[in-house]
């Protein structure tokens, strides 16, 4: 009589199957996550492969997914033909000025509603937290009427400082800030640490994967802003990016492939950023878990 080997370890054979699932299983999420990345990647895509070829095949029908002739040399074009240094140079001072502003004010007001204790503090974070409901639109007329009566137009500060603050960034350090233990600011008052110094050398610190994301998303946020920049300013020598490829419309018709050449380059310090402080996120992401929600 033969015996089925296999029978006389159900176990293993549990474990076999157990496996396959979970190879099956693995092969199948991979291979959804891979799809939707490549949904989520294919605009960039296009737009670099717009970049490199000539604007007549950019508008040619039938739509072809990859260019007949690669035309590296647009990038080069694209550059020469306008001002990109004093783009390029505009947008960094006005993101960078914008996203230091933000992560110096949100990090005093958050500290302030997450530990001290004042009358009216509750109401007053409602308060300021409402004002993430009002559009940004209907802010326009009187942050330009404020800026002209200042005589900032068509300069930096007037292009920074009305947007240099944020309700976001409050609340996003704010819920932080709660999650630390409030033994390490007691521990520093013992040594006689004044509020101050226990934010600089203590809260700063641990806040870190939150103070990096903020920064990530105002500069971000900043580098493409288009409506305020293009109030703020009236000129080609303060103009950012997003305004410099606006010149590319012109009443001759528009240069579509120096419009995706220049997007592109546009692209490259927010990707440069996000590798940057992605280690910084996470790092502080798995430090910030051990607090245990204290």
């Amino acid at each position: 009589m033969t015996i089925d080997p296999t029978s006389r370890h159900p176990h293993s054979v549990s474990q076999h199957r157990h496996r396959i699932l979970r190879r099956v299983g693995a092969f199948v999420s991979y291979t959804a996550l891979s799809l939707i990345a490549l949904l989520f990647l294919f605009p960039f895509f296009w737009m670099v492969s717009n970049a490199v070829r000539s604007n007549a095949e950019v508008m040619a029908v039938p739509v072809r997914i990859f260019p007949e002739e690669y035309r590296w040399g647009t990038f080069v074009e694209a550059l020469v033909s306008l001002p990109f240094g004093t783009f390029l140079l505009n947008s960094f001072v006005v993101a960078c000025g914008v996203t230091a502003i933000v992560i110096a004010v949100s990090c005093l007001s958050a500290y302030a509603f997450a530990r001290l204790k004042f009358p009216g503090r509750e109401g007053l974070l409602l308060t300021y937290l409402s004002t993430l409901m009002i559009p940004q639109v209907m802010l326009v007329i009187p942050l330009f009427l404020i800026v002209s009566k200042f005589g900032w137009i068509n300069t930096y500060h007037g292009m920074i400082l009305p947007v240099a603050f944020s309700s976001f960034g409050t609340f996003l350090l704010r819920q932080f800030i709660l999650g630390i233990p409030k033994d390490l600011d007691e521990a520093a008052m013992m040594d006689g640490a004044s509020r101050l110094r226990i934010l600089v050398t203590v809260i700063v610190p641990l806040a870190m994967p939150a103070i990096g994301l903020l920064s990530l998303f105002t500069f971000i946020a900043q580098w493409k802003s288009f409506l305020w920049p293009l109030i703020a300013t009236s000129g080609v020598e303060k103009a950012t990016l997003p305004l410099g490829l606006t010149l590319f419309q012109t009443q001759q018709g528009t240069a579509w492939n120096y419009i995706m050449a220049g997007a592109t380059i546009s692209m490259l310090p927010g990707v440069v950023l996000a590798i940057v402080l992605q280690r910084v996120i996470y790092k502080g992401i798995t430090v910030s878990s051990g607090f245990g929600g204290r």
